[in-house]
């Protein structure tokens, strides 16, 4: 009996299976010189495109970074047009590859940043860009003092070889709505990317929550987090079954797995979740 779900694929070549894309999810600890960001950003992106990756995917506020939330991030905010962007642009066009990284945004409030993915493309041009929705106002902090929220409106999407991706940011996954309206949007593929503060049980809720959202939506998703001292780590790529693909522990490093939309057809034909369900998401 031929069984599509009987058995994971084969470990591909550096280049990857010829109808699957290559997703890297670079793990690292930003600190508060982009300079110093962005090169360690370009070495895991060249690491990346070696071991087949066309998407990279980077954490949140990988621009810049401290461990305490204060003026110092909005002091470093810039405009999409503005150094950090520009040079997450030129990488992208100089390995021919979809690159998306967190950065600070800068807003028309003086205490204030917006925290914001933003996606390039292989030519470097600005294809999607994503506001947090829901800040950090847990365990002891509070995102809010600091950061504008971002506005709620429809999914914002981009095309990667025939596949849609949506984005979301690190807290956002604690809000199955977010991702399940990204589907709704038609993602393949959700990105996270992350700064997932360590504590009590933290590593065990980011596993948990990522591996509910792939599961529950048969969707793919890859989160890329800060390297530990501050975030967790374990940055990894989930397929639509559940399966870690792959993980990176408590390093600097870059890990690549193959998204395939032929997975996607054989998991959603065996559970078709999406269509059995009785409630559409609605906007609070």
């Amino acid at each position: 009996m031929n069984d599509p779900l009987a058995t994971r694929d084969p470990s591909p070549t550096a280049g990857g299976p010829a109808a699957a894309l290559g997703v890297g999810v670079a793990q690292f600890a930003p600190g508060p010189d982009p300079a110093v960001n962005l090169a360690v950003m370009r070495s895991l992106a060249e690491t990346a495109v070696s071991r087949g990756a066309r998407l990279i995917v980077f954490p949140e506020y990988s621009a810049f970074f401290e461990s305490v939330l204060g003026p110092s991030f909005v002091a470093a905010a810039e405009p999409l047009d503005g150094p950090f962007v520009s040079a997450l642009a030129a990488l992208a066009a100089d390995l021919g590859v979809h690159v998306v990284a967190g950065m600070l945004e800068a807003t028309d409030d003086p205490n204030r940043f917006s925290n914001t993915l933003v996606a390039l493309d292989p030519a470097g041009e600005l294809v999607a860009t994503y506001r947090k929705l829901h800040l950090y106002d847990a365990f002891g902090d509070r995102e809010s003092d600091w950061v504008r929220a971002g506005a709620v409106e429809e999914p914002e999407t981009f095309n990667v070889r025939g596949l849609r991706v949506g984005l979301q940011t690190c807290y956002d996954i604690r809000f199955p709505e977010v991702t399940r309206r990204l589907v709704d949007a038609g993602a393949d593929l959700v990105l996270v990317p992350a700064e997932w503060v360590r504590g009590p049980l933290k590593e065990q809720h980011w596993r948990t929550l990522l591996t509910a959202r792939a599961l529950e939506n048969t969707v793919y998703l890859a989160a890329a987090d800060h390297a530990p001292p501050v975030g967790v780590g374990n940055s990894m790529v989930v397929d639509p079954m559940g399966v870690e693909l792959v993980t990176i522990g408590e390093t600097t490093d870059v890990a690549v797995a193959w998204v395939s939309p032929e997975r996607l057809t054989a998991v959603r034909a065996r559970n078709p979740a999406l269509e059995l369900r009785r409630f559409a998401v609605v906007p609070r």
